[in-house]
């Protein structure tokens, strides 16, 4: 499976700035034929959270029209990050996965809500897992934060998810965390992370880059910058099954000795 990430500096609480970017950069991307494309977290709006209730997208459907549409032109799949989306009043940080006929083929909203950056004054946490199919492989969605959750990416690689597919706006002093953290995450789950970050800056913060693709040993395949990149890679999803099948960790866990 080959993989490409886009890494892109998002207009603050600028929505028809980002759906023009994202469309420049998916067609840049499709160029290679890749078989999957990753967006990073909140790129419609940014942190712009004072404004979500304005500017969120209206129960996602201008995205889902949007993404359906490019995944569909250019036959690919899109794990299209995450966007602030708002039902009755209220927004969740949702992502949205498409198959290459743009058939919608996952739904996660973040369960887990930064309070360093207010995120639980105006968001709502998710209440489901972000499991997946992409292409016969069980996949998982997760949205930064949630990194720092091991037993919520464990519940989604028990049940048999061998992809890990994260987006982020995860801010530049914490940069060491983010990469440690995608590395363990990857050992202990023997699965591949794809992780798509934001680069740039908001009012308030800077954010590190870094994407990156690891595979089920903690090896890194390839890793971005700081600048605008479109990273790509490719990944051999028997290695999943040949390291579980090496240190078979999933059928050694003792979960009733967890509680």
């Amino acid at each position: 499976m080959r993989v490409s990430l886009i890494q892109f500096d998002i207009a603050f609480g600028n929505p028809e700035a980002n759906y023009a970017a994202v469309e420049k950069y998916i067609h840049a991307a499709a160029a290679a034929k890749p078989d999957c494309i990753l967006l990073p977290e909140l790129w419609t709006t940014g942190y712009d959270l004072t404004r979500l209730k304005h500017i969120a997208d209206q129960g996602g459907q201008a995205t889902l029209t949007f993404i359906a549409s490019l995944a569909r032109r250019y036959k690919v799949n899109i794990v299209a990050g995450s966007v602030a989306s708002s039902t009755d009043g209220n927004v969740t940080n949702r992502m949205l996965v498409f198959n290459r006929e743009g058939e919608l083929a996952g739904e996660y909203n973040k369960l887990h809500l930064f309070r360093l950056m207010d995120e639980h004054l105006y968001l709502q946490p998710g209440a489901a897992k972000g499991l997946f199919p992409l292409d016969g492989t069980l996949c998982a969605g997760l949205i930064c934060y949630d990194i720092r959750f091991p037993e919520w990416v464990r519940a989604h690689t028990a049940q048999g998810a061998e992809v890990l597919f994260i987006s982020a706006e995860w801010p530049l002093p914490r940069l060491t965390h983010w990469r440690a953290l995608l590395i363990s995450r990857a050992i202990e789950n023997q699965c591949f992370v794809i992780a798509c970050n934001r680069t740039g800056n908001d009012p308030a913060n800077t954010f590190a880059g870094h994407s990156m693709i690891i595979d089920p040993w903690g090896d890194i395949i390839c890793e971005a910058g700081q600048s605008e990149e479109i990273l790509s890679g490719e990944i051999n999803l028997h290695k999943v099954r040949e390291v579980r099948e090496q240190i078979p960790i999933f059928s050694d866990r003792r979960p009733h000795m967890y509680e």
